[in-house]
């Protein structure tokens, strides 16, 4: 069988990103190996996420709420990786989309800790966001998680629970470009303003300690995340996991697909006005040196996406206590290798935002 080389990219770039944030490996082998044409990518996915939905939507027909959440949550996530670079047929990409929305908003009461729904006010509209409170906590901190070019709010709970299971609060929101914003507000390289808009509303909530905010960002989100913590000046800490020191300059060696989503989100019409606007997601002239909060960068030296030397570059133009995570056998955001960040990063942030060691 000759596969499709764009499944073979997005198979040899993301399969251990897949697993690492919920995909079982024998579902990814047996979709991916079931493939001749990325056309059919969407279509196979959701197919494999609907024996997933079947199986929550059972389970809490038969009172079982907690089985429920797990595969509804699973379900959402299979859906996600349906849609999350199929930009090239934007109606099949949206429906799967909407589905993974439809999974995620079922499962959220019957989490454990349970979480809720928010929409955060951002320039006549909102934003989307999952809320969750660590079980028994009183005011406990929170931490801002904000999503890649490619993920969305329901890819991440794999990364938001050593966070919570440490005693934070976990936002994790939908800006723009972004998952359900994506729609309405395009990729912006100026992503303080969202994240202003997202401290802004934490420090309206009475249920969490809003003198105590961490941000975190991962993959191109790693760069939105220290970008906005160079301005807003609100955040104790910050975590970027292999973000883009200058996307402009990355552009050429991105696959085909990422370059085609990055022009999509950004609602341009043509690669030509993607890469000129690229440029526009920068920390030079200054702007890494204004990060003044503690910092903790994570990159992968094998990363094929973002070269390591931007993180490097990042932490040593940034003005505040920077710690840095090279992890010498780490691909794209370390994903093949993630027990040796996660706990660690998690830790740090907890000492950061005054919560004691567990």
């Amino acid at each position: 069988m000759s596969q499709d080389p764009r499944i073979q990219s997005a198979t040899s770039h993301w399969g251990t990103r897949f697993v690492s944030n919920g995909v079982l490996l024998a579902d990814f082998q047996d979709v991916t190996q079931s493939l001749e044409r990325w056309e059919d990518w969407c279509r196979a996915w959701c197919d494999r996420a609907a024996v997933h939905e079947r199986l929550g939507r059972e389970a809490l027909a038969q009172g079982y709420r907690l089985s429920g959440a797990e595969h509804l949550s699973r379900a959402a996530v299979y859906y996600h990786f349906a849609k999350f670079v199929f930009v090239h047929d934007v109606a099949q990409m949206r429906a799967a989309h909407e589905k993974a929305i439809a999974c995620k908003q079922l499962a959220l009461p019957h989490m454990r800790p349970p979480a809720v729904r928010v929409e955060i006010p951002y320039e006549g509209r909102t934003l989307a966001g999952f809320l969750r409170l660590p079980a028994g906590a009183v005011k406990p901190p929170v931490l801002i998680m904000v999503p890649g070019l490619d993920s969305a709010k329901e890819e991440l709970e794999a990364y938001e629970l050593p966070f919570l299971a440490r005693g934070m609060a976990t936002l994790m929101v939908d800006g723009p470009g972004q998952g359900e914003a994506e729609y309405e507000f395009p990729i912006r390289g100026d992503y303080e303003v969202p994240v202003k808009a997202m401290v802004d509303w934490v420090m309206t909530r009475p249920e969490v300690d809003s003198t105590r905010i961490g941000l975190w960002g991962v993959s191109l989100g790693g760069y939105y995340a220290p970008r906005a913590a160079a301005f807003e000046k609100r955040l104790k800490a910050c975590i970027g996991l292999a973000g883009p020191y200058d996307f402009g300059d990355t552009w050429d060696k991105l696959p085909e697909l990422t370059r085609e989503a990055f022009r999509v989100r950004s609602h341009l019409a043509t690669q030509a006005e993607a890469k000129a606007y690229s440029s526009t997601l920068t920390l030079k002239n200054g702007i890494a040196r204004q990060i003044e909060c503690p910092l903790f960068l994570v990159t992968g030296k094998l990363d094929r996406l973002i070269p390591w030397q931007d993180t490097q570059r990042m932490g040593d133009e940034a003005s505040g206590p920077v710690e840095i995570m090279i992890v010498e056998d780490g691909n794209h955001i370390a994903n093949n290798r993630p027990y040796r960040y996660r706990s660690r990063t998690a830790d740090w942030m907890a000492e950061q935002l005054g919560l004691p060691q567990q």
